[in-house]
């Protein structure tokens, strides 16, 4: 039994191999990552004597690269949480936190769990990159959110509550019709300056152009609301060049958004559980890929309390002796991103609330027992984990009898 320990960090790697009884075969050393010392190590891995089994910690993003080249090589490659390394007793008083004493005590680790360790494969090369994907689109999100807000700001000094007149959804390249509504109008004055006869005539050839529905109603509700607004900037050059800049930004928020939920979606459907997951209640193409890409791989969860202690939504545990507390609080130690969808999920059960859903009924009951939100939210979230746990691994396990026979 050789155990490689690779601790990753930018642009080099600290490595050591030990065997079982405290052998060292490989003092800590450094490795840059450059492609002659990573075949170097590949070689001197191959050259061993006896089964090798390489474990490093899937941190950020460095470690992929590093995973990926020995992988291909043929080597066996294992990514494991970094809390079960730092948790990992060393049988030392002393907590050293160095790159060679964490490559050491990742070595003694995979020695430890040697049956456990779970190879990286071609699978999770793709997980990898959904979730890269989807942390993404959570950054470009923010920056929509930031452009709407400011776009709105900009608005109230020049055209109050026109972001109002309007409650369509978004279309499929991320545009809205209140967006394309103010970067036309950008100013009360375009709406009011116009007698209601000429500016009917004008929104109707706008909506005709932009493709929207067009009502005239609707367009002497604009007008009315319009013609007691009270504008702050004047109706001038650089005031146009200010609402429509940002109007600009905010498509090109929206349009880049739009386009990662479709690429997850599709990157998501090359998955095997994809067909399951998106047949769950409060699972669409938006949160289904968001949901996978954050849970990754569930096989490799032993039980359901793993996946629900992995997304922070486990019931804690504190009794003593005679002393059992009833209520503690969630552990809160796991992926807030998941956490974030899962509530997400949970809020969209909350709003539409189907009647033959389990977890909505479960949640429902919890909130008619007068549980605070926080509660009855966590406890959907929880039931809802184990839920998903049990049909995603039923259906990979149905999978592999079909492939077997």
């Amino acid at each position: 039994m050789n155990a490689v320990g690779i601790d990753v960090s930018k642009g080099k790697s600290t490595v050591t191999i030990r065997r079982p009884g405290d052998v060292v075969l490989m003092p800590p050393c450094d490795i840059p990552h450059t492609q002659s010392a990573i075949n170097a190590l590949i070689e001197q891995i191959k050259s061993l004597d006896g089964e090798t089994k390489v474990c490093m910690e899937h941190t950020g993003r460095y470690y992929e690269p590093v995973a990926n080249w020995l992988s291909d090589a043929g080597i066996f490659v294992s990514a494991v949480n970094p809390i079960l390394i730092r948790d990992f007793g060393d049988d030392s008083l002393r907590t050293p936190k160095t790159d060679k004493a964490d490559s050491k005590k990742i070595a003694r680790y995979a020695l430890d769990r040697w049956a456990k360790l779970k190879q990286y494969g071609s699978m999770d090369k793709t997980r990898n990159q959904l979730k890269t994907m989807n942390r993404q689109f959570g950054f470009y999100m923010d920056q929509k959110t930031a452009m709407k807000n400011n776009l709105i700001s900009l608005l109230d000094q020049t055209y109050p509550g026109a972001n109002d007149f309007f409650d369509s959804p978004a279309r499929s390249d991320g545009s809205q019709k209140w967006v394309d509504f103010v970067y036309t109008y950008w100013h009360v004055d375009c709406v009011r300056g116009k007698s209601l006869q000429s500016f009917t005539e004008h929104y109707r050839k706008w909506c005709k152009r932009n493709g929207y529905n067009f009502s005239a109603s609707k367009a002497e509700t604009i007008y009315q609301s319009s013609s007691d607004l009270i504008a702050v900037f004047p109706k001038d050059d650089s005031t146009k060049a200010l609402i429509r800049q940002a109007v600009t930004m905010l498509n090109t928020a929206s349009q880049t958004v739009e386009a990662l939920r479709l690429k997850m979606d599709q990157t998501a459907a090359t998955l095997p559980e994809y067909p399951v997951v998106m047949a769950m209640n409060g699972v669409g193409t938006s949160l289904g890929p968001q949901l996978m890409a954050e849970i990754g791989d569930v096989t490799r969860f032993t039980h359901r309390e793993a996946l629900t202690a992995f997304a922070g939504v486990d019931p804690g545990k504190n009794d003593s002796g005679k002393h059992n507390q009833k209520s503690v609080r969630t552990s809160k130690k796991g992926s807030p991103s998941l956490h974030k969808t899962l509530f997400q999920i949970m809020d969209g059960l909350i709003k539409r609330s189907p009647i033959d859903d389990p977890v909505y009924t479960f949640m429902d009951k919890k909130r008619s027992e007068g549980k605070p939100y926080y509660v009855y939210m966590t406890a959907g979230a929880n039931k809802f984990l184990r839920i998903y746990y049990g049909r995603v691994r039923e259906y990979l396990a149905s999978l592999e009898e079909s492939k077997e026979s």
